[in-house]
């Protein structure tokens, strides 16, 4: 009998509930396992156990180029491209594989999933020297360009900033190169909603531009972001209507000009004699005058009205707007000013010819 009740209890032990007691902690279940113990791990910074001293800074220069592009890990993905930024940096600058090899490899990393490395991505750009970043402005722009309609909102704020950085650097290669006029603007237009074909049929009525179609969603945040490509397309305007300043006469440059070797890579591009046939999009636009016409056929009415409608949001968005029509207004009044010299020359023209026909 003893047993048997002693079994009864052990069974029923399952089912009863505990009482608890006050001041006594609650019991342990029987699968608790203690978790309090620490570990003591080895943190190696870079994936070499050879000693600084004696180190081939070649081969260590190429290994953070490769650690930059291949590794998995995003730290040292950052890590990498902060000692690239420092040996850019220092004086003299010391970059082995040269600027083309090093923009070749690294400019995917524009639209990087990661926010840190994007932005060590775009300190390493600012160490470049701008002479040597001017012959592969049509290459940076196809990336920027390619970020710009990212699906991320991140990605795309942070590729503007590149694109800040290039007008900042070089403004005449940024909108003279092969597609550096009209697909960037083609790629703003997709960010923003501003579709130059239903340009006559959107509405600027109401206080609000986001029923528009374009890559911002309403939020607070989205909203600074809309301000930014606002802001970014005025400066990208305002380079590509900045009058052509005239170099002084130069007798040594005009003979060089044409007796010796061009000093720029691909000198002859406007001509396109081996590339691809180019369609309007990319097609050169190399002075201010031959930008002002295709923008004026194709983009104008487009931006004007999406301005007008930016400014009713009011806050950064109407301030941004508004930087914007100023550019477009003195653009326009310097447009205005060219045809009135122009028909004032040609009136001399015609007048000189008119007195050597009387002379005559």
């Amino acid at each position: 009998m003893g047993s048997s009740d002693k079994k009864k209890r052990e069974k029923k032990k399952d089912f009863n509930k505990a009482k608890l007691k006050v001041g006594k902690a609650k019991a342990k279940a029987a699968n608790f396992t203690d978790t309090s113990f620490k570990s003591k791990s080895i943190v190696v910074n870079q994936h070499t156990l050879a000693a600084l001293d004696g180190v081939d800074l070649v081969g260590l220069f190429k290994q953070h180029l490769n650690q930059a592009i291949n590794s998995k890990s995003d730290k040292l993905r950052q890590e990498a491209l902060v000692q690239l930024t420092k040996d850019l940096s220092s004086k003299p600058i010391f970059n082995p594989v040269g600027v083309p090899n090093l923009l070749t490899k690294l400019l995917p990393l524009i639209t990087d999933s990661v926010a840190n490395v994007r932005t060590n991505f775009l300190k390493l750009l600012r160490a470049l020297p701008p002479s040597d970043v001017a012959p592969h402005v049509e290459k940076i722009l196809m990336y920027i360009r390619g970020g710009m309609t990212h699906l991320s909102t991140d990605i795309r704020s942070d590729t503007l900033s590149v694109l800040d950085w290039l007008i900042e650097v070089c403004p005449d290669e940024t909108v003279s190169c092969p597609g550096g006029w009209l697909k960037t603007l083609n790629s703003f237009s997709s960010m923003l909603g501003w579709n130059p074909s239903v340009a006559s049929t959107l509405s600027v009525k109401g206080w609000t531009s986001a029923t528009k179609t374009s890559l911002n969603k309403v939020s607070k945040k989205n909203g600074d972001a809309q301000a930014k490509q606002i802001t970014i397309l005025a400066k990208f305007l305002e380079a590509g209507f900045r009058p052509e300043t005239p170099l002084p006469y130069d007798e040594q440059r005009y003979w060089d000009s044409i007796y010796r070797m061009p000093t720029i890579p691909n000198p002859f591009a406007y001509l396109n004699l081996w590339g691809a046939q180019r369609d309007e999009d990319g097609e050169m636009y190399p002075d201010r005058i031959s930008r002002q016409q295709v923008f004026e056929r194709k983009w104008r009415a487009a931006i004007k009205t999406g301005v007008m409608t930016a400014k009713q949001e009011g806050g950064v968005t109407g301030r941004a707007a508004s930087v914007l029509d100023k550019v477009l207004r003195t653009a326009a009044a310097e447009e205005e000013g060219a045809k009135k010299v122009v028909e004032e020359q040609e009136q001399e023209q015609e007048s000189v010819e008119e007195v050597e026909v009387v002379e005559a």
